[in-house]
């Protein structure tokens, strides 16, 4: 089969979408698809407002639809709501082509929190969005049922997975860090909730893996912790397995792809119960869920690592590209060109 991803985060960007994306293409291809990504890189783009390192490909539609022609995908896949999903949305309705979608963030949450944008008018704009989807994908039940209550049809489930091979217990003595080492690795920014991890009072270190628009603001405001800045790959995977606790302090994470890395290296996870953690950290012997997030912290001290690394184990890309298969529907571009 042949499979159009469209998406607004791509490379250079370093976020949860862009990984499940690169991760998913891969395992799709290791079982015999041909994948092809139309992101914003190739297209002219603008800097996002406050997220420099974003960039947004307006008025992209002229140059998508030549090369999804050209690409001929048997089904066609928009990840997000941006411009250039956009576009692919516009394009598929105006050939009257059937397409899937997915739901990875709550936007709309994130411009109340960031511009004070009000919520119905964007909450609007995503379910317009996603109404024409044959299938909207989703990465937990608990999210369908929000996005259900909030008037989406045709939600699906899509379970995420986690490279057991690259995320996998490893040496914790190069981190020359107070013991026990807290750990939090995402955006910086007001949606995630970072403060909430900063200003617990936590025995030991506190480590910040990643960068975004609050950064400076807050190296000036929590000192004491240690920032790290974005880490890819390898360098990721190490910093994850040096730690002795992930904190996922965020209130508006749609699944939280960093709980399933952090099981997968051995480290349990502390995070609010609200959904994402509550259908990642579904065992008490991998994670502690609690609105006292600082008792969270410290009870998940407690935890056994070869049980958080036995529980990840059961989540593969390889599964969960099986999973996003079955939920595809034919688009019509695939059979127009074999009558050609």
């Amino acid at each position: 089969m042949r499979i159009a991803l469209i998406t607004d985060a791509w490379h250079p960007q370093v976020n949860g979408i862009v990984t499940t994306l690169a991760s998913l293409a891969k395992a799709l291809e290791g079982l015999g698809h041909a994948v092809e990504i139309f992101g914003p890189d190739r297209f002219r783009t603008w800097p996002c407002p406050g997220y420099p390192d974003v960039g947004l490909s307006f008025l992209c539609g002229p140059r998508l639809r030549p090369l999804l022609e050209a690409f001929r995908p048997d089904a066609i896949h928009i990840a997000t709501e941006g411009p250039v999903g956009y576009a692919a949305r516009r394009y598929c309705r105006h050939r009257g082509l059937a397409y899937t979608s997915s739901f990875h963030s709550f936007f709309d949450e994130y411009l109340k929190l960031r511009i004070g944008f009000p919520l119905w008018i964007s909450r609007t704009y995503l379910r317009w969005f996603h109404r024409r989807s044959a299938r909207v994908l989703v990465g937990c039940e608990s999210l369908a049922k929000i996005l259900q209550s909030r008037g989406f049809r045709r939600t699906a489930l899509w379970l995420l997975g986690v490279d057991t091979e690259l995320f996998k217990p490893g040496d914790k003595t190069w981190l020359s860090l107070p013991r026990p080492v807290f750990l939090y690795v995402g955006r910086l920014a007001v949606e995630k909730n970072v403060e909430g991890f900063l200003r617990l009072d936590l025995p030991g270190s506190k480590l910040v893996v990643g960068d975004g628009p609050q950064r400076a603001e807050l190296q000036a405001r929590f000192p004491g912790a240690q920032y790290q800045g974005y880490r890819r790959g390898a360098e990721l995977a190490r910093c994850m397995a040096a730690a002795d606790v992930l904190v996922f302090p965020s209130r508006t994470d749609t699944f939280g792809l960093a709980m399933l890395e952090a099981l997968a290296c051995g480290v349990p996870v502390a995070a609010l119960p609200v959904p994402g953690p509550l259908d990642v950290v579904r065992s008490g012997k991998v994670g502690i869920l609690d609105e006292d997030l600082k008792a969270a912290a410290l009870g998940a001290l407690a935890l056994n690592p070869d049980d958080c690394r036995r529980y990840a184990l059961g989540f593969s890309w390889a599964s969960s590209a099986r999973s996003f298969l079955a939920q595809l529907v034919p688009c019509g571009l695939g059979a127009a060109r074999l009558k050609a």
